[in-house]
């Protein structure tokens, strides 16, 4: 197959229970993508792995054997690895993390991949994965969407005083700022 057609936006989503852990591999299938003019780069998201063996009634998609690369480094590596493609996160779980890290990480790889970040977030379907680090799953509809709102004002503002339901930020602030003002979400 040629290049692709300017006229579209085409993506690839990066192949995570796949390509296995070479760098080397990983590195050459995101350049190979923009190379043959694709538009973004989706990698999805989690962070432990559940042993269904050990759980007879378990009911998701993916357990111990499917390998997930962690979200935020694979970006930064792809960052360096390409020039043009947009990256992108479909999704990260938000709610199973702490805002104001996921902001510090999403800036910089916004920073390291020049202004090329989408950072698509959703609130997770995996009880088991949440409670063990240490989240709420009961709350997490609530929770992202405060997170949403200090994810903004983190990226735009050099300090921010939030005060919430499940955040209390006094008078702090990221330093860098993301290139992106703020960050597409």
């Amino acid at each position: 197959p040629g290049r692709m057609s300017s006229e579209t936006n085409w993506g690839v989503v990066f192949p995570q229970n796949e390509i296995g852990r070479n760098p080397a591999v990983i590195r050459e299938y995101a350049q190979t993508a923009e190379r043959r003019g694709y538009d973004h780069l989706i990698t999805f998201d989690h962070v432990l792995s559940v042993n269904s063996g050990s759980r007879p009634d378990w009911e998701g998609i993916y357990d111990h054997e499917d390998p997930f690369h962690e979200v935020m480094v694979l970006l930064g590596h792809l960052a360096g690895a390409t020039n043009r493609p947009k990256l992108a996160t479909g999704v990260l779980v938000l709610p199973q993390r702490k805002a104001p890290l996921v902001a510090k990480q999403a800036t910089e790889v916004d920073i390291l991949s020049d202004g090329r970040l989408r950072l698509g977030v959703g609130v997770g379907w995996n009880e088991v994965e949440q409670e063990a680090l240490g989240e709420d799953f009961s709350t997490r509809g609530r929770r992202i969407e405060e997170q949403i709102d200090v994810l903004r004002e983190l990226w735009t503002n050099d300090l921010v005083t939030f005060e919430g339901e499940y955040h209390d930020l006094p008078d702090l602030g990221l330093n860098p700022l993301p290139v992106q003002q703020p960050i597409p979400l």
